[in-house]
């Protein structure tokens, strides 16, 4: 394994974060339970890619891997208290073990990787509702999927709008945004699948997850795509367009950050802007540490460490 790009940026509020900062404290700090550190991890596009890129002289050779990914997720596990492991969607499609088992595969190595959420892209609709529900028994996580109504659909009550995680005393808001699937995806593969508009979308959720629910860091997972030349919404213009979103974790554009954006959002705040390209090459990471008292998250720090 081999971690590049690595960048530490802080977000400093109050005297203690400081002290953090200068690392006169988190000894103190931790010990007296007010400090909690929260790691998440993170996929995108992964595209039934499960094996490594074989060794033809291309610029992905030898990198990637479902196995290799896994030992890396195993050993981030047992050496931090407190993880989150999600996916951005486009789950499928990509090699013949899609054409093969329909998505089965996937599902089931992200049940052993223990993922907490994912949401769905567009390549996800491939093998029509029909198929993405009849994998849905061998995924023993939920997909968050905000913005699409399945109300009048076989997946009616199989996603959910989000969902709330607890770690070390933290509340995680997470909710999922996908991309418009007019003109995208063949109308029979969604059917009466009716898309929401993101930003209005997005700013429900946050209010209610971030105000009704009192949550500490509300999440987005996005595969509406990085950033665009025109007024299509990206998670760029979402960012800037919202309040609230604490972290969007990205996909669809197949985007290789080597360390997340931040953009000053609708209420003067940060929303931070992640995404790390495709085909499960990389693995995103960022690191929290709140103060629970407080209730503020202290300092972050991102990574991406290539699977390879």
């Amino acid at each position: 394994m081999q971690e590049n790009s690595r960048r530490s940026f802080l977000k400093l509020s109050g005297t203690s974060a400081a002290l953090i900062a200068m690392g006169t404290l988190p000894l103190e700090a931790f010990a007296s339970g007010d400090l909690v550190h929260l790691t998440i991890l993170h996929t995108n596009d992964v595209h039934s890619r499960i094996d490594p890129f074989p060794m033809d002289g291309g610029r992905n050779q030898g990198l990637g891997g479902v196995a290799r990914r896994a030992s890396v997720i195993e050993k981030i596990r047992n050496e931090e208290p407190n993880v989150l492991l999600f996916d951005a969607g486009d789950i499928f499609q990509g090699t013949p073990y899609f054409n093969l088992f329909g998505g089965e595969l996937e599902f089931k190595l992200m049940t052993r990787m223990a993922y907490d959420a994912a949401t769905m892209g567009n390549h996800d609709f491939d093998n029509g509702l029909d198929g993405f529900d009849k994998q849905l028994p061998h995924a023993q996580f939920p997909f968050i999927t905000s913005n699409y109504d399945f109300s009048d659909t076989i997946l009616n009550g199989k996603t959910i709008d989000y969902k709330i995680f607890k770690k070390g005393g933290i509340k995680i808001g997470v909710f999922g945004l996908g991309i418009e699937l007019e003109g995208l995806v063949d109308r029979k593969c969604y059917l009466n699948a009716r898309y929401l508009d993101p930003v209005e979308t997005a700013n429900k959720w946050t209010r209610f997850l971030k105000h009704d629910q009192k949550c500490d860091m509300v999440i987005c997972l996005s595969h509406l795509g990085y950033k665009y030349n025109n007024n299509k919404i990206s998670d760029v213009a979402l960012a800037a367009m919202t309040r609230d979103i604490d972290l969007i974790i990205g996909g669809h554009t197949h985007t290789f950050l080597n360390q997340p954006e931040n953009i000053k959002n609708a209420g003067g705040g940060i929303t931070t802007v992640n995404q790390v390209g495709f085909a499960g090459i990389n693995l995103g990471r960022l690191d929290y540490v709140f103060n629970k008292a407080k209730g503020k998250k202290q300092r972050k720090e991102s990574r991406v460490i290539t699977i390879g």
